[in-house]
């Protein structure tokens, strides 16, 4: 067996929306609508750079049914480019390919291989030693294990297994197609397992090694963090070493930030300027897009709650004074207000609070938002992740409406109106 390079990547999602933004700023959303494109330009520079004998992808490579025939041929062009490096490329259809109605109809370069539906299939070769074994998915939910049924290992090679499914334990935000089990997988005989589906990188198994690459583009503010594709080197039969490559073209972070103990606005800010700046040194120069939490007993927690947008002004302010893109997606406040000392009466302010936490859950309080959630959810697009967002503000409104009350007493004597 001679040594080579290859790189395993999934859920490409090309072309996909980067979620949440096109409704938020649409400034920002335009600047970046081609990040899953570009992303997929740093893949296939990725392995001709690395000399890599051959590329893995492990399903999803189009994002569900989508309608823009360009976007199949720009993932052509890459094909194209990878076989003139000499780089062969073995692919699985994951369960949004399977819901392309486009993914069938392209016609690939000859160094394109993209395992069949019906069952499971072997592709040799004898330059490197290597067998990969794969199957794609014959429609959208499968719910079989497709794992259950991959050949065997060919004796005296390298082999490969290619596989979309949510492995059991790593299914996350994930729908449970073809699932299967970590233990399974290591049994089958197979020295590499390149899988797809879950979008964050993990490493469930060495020897053999079980990998997820997670996708090559953040798409929401939920993926956080690098996102790219694995380089894995082969070296007598081994897997001599794995890294993950950052391939992201703008990356989604969430920072908490505890602000107990901050005193004044000023303070406050200081502290938020210096996470930000330190999240943002990490990101090598990406554009970032920020989820902001602030948690912890501060005494400005009223006044923060009462001027949420002022907050959020600043909070803007404060990021053009950074040398960095950094954009803010959401600002959430989950302070509180320290215990009340012993000099205040606890009678009058725990009635209060009893009072206020009473009205969040009243039953005419629950009508009136149900009212007013239906309302919202007639006016959502019909691509728009209604259910979720729905549920979220059904959770979210009482709690936040009692904050609000609670602010407004205790600031009742500084109020401006």
């Amino acid at each position: 067996m001679t040594g080579f390079t290859f790189v395993h990547a999934a859920d490409l999602h090309l072309d996909s929306p980067l979620l949440g933004l096109a409704g938020k700023s649409l400034e920002y959303a335009a600047r970046i609508e081609a990040a899953s494109r570009e992303a997929f330009d740093r893949l296939v520079a990725l392995a001709i750079d690395e000399g890599c004998r051959f590329m893995v992808l492990a399903g999803d490579i189009f994002d569900g049914d989508l309608r823009n025939f360009q976007t199949g041929l720009y993932f052509l062009e890459g094909m194209r480019r990878l076989d003139e490096a000499g780089i062969s490329v073995f692919m699985v259809l994951g369960n949004h390919d399977s819901a392309n109605r486009f993914a069938d109809k392209l016609t690939l370069s000859g160094n394109v291989h993209v395992f069949p539906k019906a069952r499971a299939a072997t592709h040799v070769l004898d330059d490197v030693g290597v067998a990969i074994h794969g199957r794609s998915f014959p429609r959208p939910d499968v719910s079989e294990d497709l794992a259950r049924e991959y050949p065997a290992a060919t004796q005296a090679l390298f082999n490969i297994g290619v596989l979309h499914t949510a492995c059991a334990g790593s299914e996350g935000h994930h729908a449970r197609y073809a699932p299967c089990t970590s233990e399974q997988l290591a049994n089958h005989g197979y020295d590499y397992w390149a899988l797809g589906h879950v979008h964050a990188h993990a490493v469930l198994g060495e020897h053999p090694h079980i990998v997820y690459p997670g996708n090559l583009q953040g798409r929401h503010p939920r993926e956080t963090g690098p996102k790219g594709a694995v380089l894995v080197k082969i070296e007598e039969g081994r897997v001599a070493s794995l890294e993950h490559r950052a391939l992201d073209v703008v990356r989604w972070t969430s920072i908490m930030i505890d602000t107990s103990g901050t005193a004044d606005r000023s303070e406050l800010l200081d502290l938020v300027r210096h996470h930000i700046a330190q999240e943002a040194e990490q990101a090598d120069g990406r554009p970032i897009a920020l989820r902001l939490t602030m948690t912890g007993t501060t005494p400005l927690h009223s006044r923060l709650v009462l001027e949420r947008a002022a907050l959020r002004e600043d909070v803007e302010t404060l990021l053009a004074t950074i040398p960095h893109d950094v954009w803010l997606e959401r600002l959430k406040l989950e302070t509180r207000l320290p215990a009340q000392p012993e000099a205040v009466d606890p009678t009058v302010a725990g009635k209060l609070d009893l009072e206020v936490t009473r009205l969040s859950q009243d039953s005419g309080i629950a009508k009136a938002l149900e009212a007013r959630l239906a309302e919202i959810r007639s006016k959502l697009p019909a691509s728009a992740h209604a259910d979720a967002f729905i549920e979220q503000m059904r959770a979210e409104i009482p709690e936040r409406a009692a904050a609000l009350a609670r602010s407004l007493v205790s600031e009742a004597g500084h109020a401006p109106d």
